[in-house]
């Protein structure tokens, strides 16, 4: 387990590399962390991809019911998914091409060995954090609206 200086560093590296971020789990109600999430990365000038097969679209953006469906390359695949459904999103992601720059899991979300899957795909992983703590605290300055 890195120490959290070094875990700091990889999730800095993210949030700076990362234009397009993958929400898969993403929900209509702003009420729900992962409506206000995106809706927060959003305003900092992320690209938000929804993707949920229940919605068409959130957050002014068309929603997509996979993330093969998605018509744009991913930087950052952000799940709000329960571990049980992470191999199986992780075997999608695996798929993709080209493949994202990191997979950020949100808090109470983890699957080692999926992380271990996409470290060998050379795939950035962050797991059980909230993306918009994790923002505010290293990434203050917004990107601006793209």
């Amino acid at each position: 387990m890195p120490d959290s200086s070094e875990l700091d560093a990889r999730m800095r590296g993210l949030l700076v590399r990362a234009e397009s971020i993958a929400v898969v789990g993403i929900k209509a109600d702003a009420s729900e962390d992962a409506n206000r999430v995106p809706r927060y990365m959003q305003d900092q000038g992320y690209r938000i991809l929804p993707v949920n097969p229940k919605l068409d679209h959130v957050l002014g953006e068309n929603a997509f019911a996979s993330l093969h469906e998605v018509d744009t390359p991913i930087d950052l695949v952000n799940l709000f998914r329960a571990p049980r459904f992470l191999a199986q999103h992780v075997d999608e992601i695996l798929r993709l091409d080209p493949l994202p720059l990191g997979v950020w899991t949100q808090l109470g979300i983890r699957d080692d060995t999926q992380a271990r899957r996409l470290s060998a795909a050379g795939i950035e992983v962050v797991q059980d954090r909230c993306l918009l703590v994790e923002h505010r605290r290293l990434a203050p300055k917004s990107r601006g609206s793209r």
